[in-house]
């Protein structure tokens, strides 16, 4: 709609407060209507408007769901060496943090969207947070359940706070230890003495929730491989769970995903000299953040 169309259809509104209108960049106009994005739906708040922090002092810290796979039924998919160690060592971190943890291994996509929408059901109104942790393949724009690929959305939209009003203004907080694509990033020479594998199906853009207070970070950028040692786990869980457990309870979550990204950079190479091209090779993880305050995993009192 132009300028002068809203000047025909608001002739009792001044030029000022024209100026002032709220327009969008969409191209064309919405349509149809859909409840989801009904104004009206209420949640109550679960801090002040304006606090600098997270509300962290509710009676529980929260469900933190461990989707692993490591079998596929997807002929091409490879069995994921190592995710077990990913598994049990984030287990461990998070349950010293508060976080009442629940581990599903090798789900389809029908059960594992069955549980995240039964769990999105439930009321989280005593709860600080959610956390949800996807360790699998994935690919441009997709993850893999055990016998079919999809997209994150699929599970993050369960949460919106039109879905899931007990969340509403709280954090959901997604890690994602997958391939992003097929690309290599080469850097300096280091020797770790096992063997590592990628965690890409073959060779994961993602639709960017624009709710609040979402966080997904990933363990590498779009279009390129995430790496996982075959015995020690993904550099991006190990890098995860190290920060978590030494300053879980000191620094608010984006400074420690800072220093978990300073330690995949820094820390880690690819160890596979029978595959050159594969060989001595980088990682960097990548972080979406829509959190509207700082986020600090507290004692619970």
């Amino acid at each position: 709609m132009s300028m002068m169309d809203v000047v025909g259809l608001r002739n009792d509104v001044s030029n000022d407060e024209l100026e002032a209108l709220d327009v969008n960049d969409a191209l064309g106009s919405r349509k149809t209507y859909d409840p989801a994005f009904d104004h009206r739906i209420r949640a109550r708040m679960p801090v002040d408007r304006y606090a600098a922090e997270y509300n962290m002092e509710h009676k529980r810290r929260g469900l933190a769901l461990i989707f692993n796979h490591e079998n596929f039924d997807v002929p091409q998919l490879k069995a994921r060496a190592g995710t077990n160690v990913d598994c049990e060592n984030l287990s461990t971190a998070l349950k010293a943090l508060d976080f009442e943890v629940h581990v599903y291994k090798d789900l389809k996509l029908r059960d594992l969207q069955k549980e995240v929408e039964r769990v999105a059901q439930m009321d989280h109104s005593d709860a600080d947070c959610i956390l949800v942790t996807i360790l699998s393949h994935g690919e441009l724009g997709y993850l893999y359940a055990k016998d079919c690929q999809y997209k994150l959305d699929v599970i993050w939209s369960f949460f919106t706070a039109n879905h899931c009003p007990s969340l509403a203004g709280k954090p959901k907080l997604f890690f994602i230890q997958a391939c992003q694509g097929d690309q290599l990033d080469g850097g300096v020479v280091l020797t770790p003495k096992d063997r590592t594998e990628t965690d890409s199906s073959s060779s994961m853009t993602f639709k960017i929730p624009t709710h609040a207070d979402f966080l997904i970070a990933y363990s590498t950028i779009p279009g390129f491989y995430s790496w996982r040692n075959t015995q020690k786990g993904s550099w991006f869980m190990q890098s995860l769970c190290h920060e978590l457990t030494q300053h879980g309870r000191k620094y608010d979550i984006l400074t420690l995903l800072t220093f978990v990204a300073q330690r995949v950079a820094y820390d880690f190479e690819s160890n596979t000299p029978d595959i050159p091209m594969m060989h001595q090779q980088k990682q960097i993880p990548c972080v979406t953040t829509m959190l509207t305050r700082l986020l600090r995993f507290s004692d619970k009192k």
